[in-house]
């Protein structure tokens, strides 16, 4: 199973839950929503750390912002999980189902609160091989929150792109509450 995941606290119960269902996991880290180059890697470093733990595979799409920006131009002063967050997913899934090929994939961003899982569903439908995985299910936010604060993984309060930066008040504090 390929895993899209946007950060290690978001992915240490869905790598779990992927794992309890008895299939290989390789993680494909894409994250070029990002605001910046020192972000992705700030939480790429954590996501490497997750998949040494797990003794699973880490791939690294290569971040490329420019691209995202054009993905989501025209939405940017929308409210969080609006359109401009559907493009977002659009985006990620986007990359993650090329590298998958006729592999299936799901995303780890299912795991977060603040987002709708009904969304990236949709989005996902888009793609034959995507598996709609729901990880907040079986309280698997608090097991990706308790995986985290154990393994000390980099923890933002913002989904990374500027926008939600903005409507965070600009503050990016290793806050465990967060996303």
């Amino acid at each position: 199973m390929i895993l899209h995941i946007c950060c290690a606290p978001c992915g240490g119960g869905c790598v779990e839950r992927v794992k309890e269902q008895g299939k290989n996991v390789v993680l494909f880290y894409s994250n070029s929503n990002l605001n910046s180059y020192e972000e992705f890697e700030r939480r790429l470093a954590s996501v490497k750390q997750l998949a040494e733990e797990q003794q699973i595979e880490v791939v690294v799409d290569p971040y490329d912002h420019e691209s995202w920006l054009k993905a989501v131009a025209g939405f940017e002063n929308e409210p969080e999980q609006g359109e401009r967050c559907k493009r977002c997913f659009r985006f990620s899934l986007s990359r993650t189902a090329a590298f998958a090929g006729s592999e299936e994939f799901c995303t780890t961003l299912t795991v977060s609160p603040r987002k709708k899982s009904k969304v990236i569903f949709e989005t996902g439908s888009e793609w034959e091989h995507f598996v709609p995985e729901d990880f907040k299910k079986r309280d698997g936010y608090r097991r990706s929150c308790e995986i985290a604060r154990q393994s000390g993984f980099y923890r933002q309060n913002y989904c990374g792109c500027e926008f939600s930066l903005r409507e965070c008040g600009g503050n990016n504090e290793n806050d465990l509450s967060g996303q």
